[in-house]
C-alpha cells in the first residue's frame, strides 16, 4: 500500500495550468484537422455551392469539438481544485 499525501494548492495549481495547456494543444490539433480537410475539399473538383456548404458542415464539427474540450476542461479543473 502506498500513501500519497493530499495535493498542496500549489500543486493543484500546477496541475490545472498543465491540464488548460492539453486542451490548448488538442484544440490546435483540432484546427489543424479543420484546415487539412477544407485543404483536402478545394483538391475535389465539385461545385462551389456544394464546398461552401461542407466547409460550413466541418465548421459545425469543429466547433462542436472545441466546445466538448472546453465543457472537458472545466470539469477537470473544477475536480483538480476540489480538496
Amino acid at each position: 500500500i502506498i500513501n500519497v499525501p493530499p495535493l498542496t494548492e500549489e500543486r493543484r495549481i500546477e496541475l490545472s495550468k498543465q491540464a488548460k495547456a492539453e486542451a490548448e494543444e488538442t484544440k490546435v490539433g483540432v484546427r489543424n484537422d479543420r484546415k487539412q480537410a477544407n485543404n483536402e475539399l478545394k483538391k475535389l473538383e465539385l461545385s462551389e455551392d456544394l464546398v461552401a456548404n461542407l466547409e460550413i458542415d466541418i465548421q459545425n464539427m469543429t466547433d462542436i469539438h472545441i466546445k466538448k474540450i472546453d465543457e472537458f476542461l472545466s470539469a477537470k479543473e473544477k475536480e483538480i481544485m476540489t480538496v
